[in-house]
């Protein structure tokens, strides 16, 4: 796939040039969990379907980066009983990841047509809150939006002069009466 700048990116890794990693300001930008309860839920949705690749997650030092992290897929309204009790569709042990240098690799064909992503972070390194400076998503979007349907009429019997039919009189159509 070609970029829109100007080379290929076959020969160029140019998607580290569009991180803006390196431009956030870790002072302001924090999500952190209540004192002495490590755990965090973040929800993520987004504005078509997508496929992500994998993620990265940059915690805080002292023991407040998450250990754990666990994903749920397209599940609107998860609190964090749901969190809990619910299977994710993947989970993953962490490592203290302070540079953002580390990516967790997904179960790329179960992260396929994702509309909305909810992270649980039920565990850290031993702080008494969990903080986390940057999530990074890697993957594609598919362009694909999902709608709710509006409208739908099921037919159980058919009311015949709502259907045309060809005319047995060489052609046309005409209404069934």
């Amino acid at each position: 796939m070609a970029c829109l700048h100007d080379h290929s990116c076959e020969d160029h890794n140019c998607s580290s040039d569009f991180s803006l990693y390196k431009h956030i300001d870790f002072s302001k930008g924090l999500l952190e969990s209540n004192e002495d309860d490590p755990e965090l839920l973040v929800f993520i949705p987004f504005t078509c379907d997508v496929k992500i690749k994998s993620i990265a997650v940059v915690g805080g030092s002292g023991g407040t980066s998450p250990s754990k992290m666990r994903a749920f897929i397209n599940r609107e309204g998860i609190d964090f009983s749901d969190a809990q009790n619910m299977q994710p569709v993947q989970e993953w042990e962490l490592t203290e990841n302070l540079q953002g240098v580390l990516e967790y690799q997904t179960r790329f064909s179960r992260f396929q047509s994702v509309a909305n992503l909810t992270l649980h972070f039920p565990e850290n390194f031993g702080g008494n809150t969990t903080q986390i400076y940057y999530i990074g998503l890697r993957g594609e979007a598919t362009q694909l939006r999902r709608d709710v349907v509006a409208t739908i009429v099921y037919e159980v019997m058919p009311n015949p002069s709502e259907h045309k039919t060809k005319s047995d009189s060489g052609g046309g159509l005409s209404h069934i009466e």
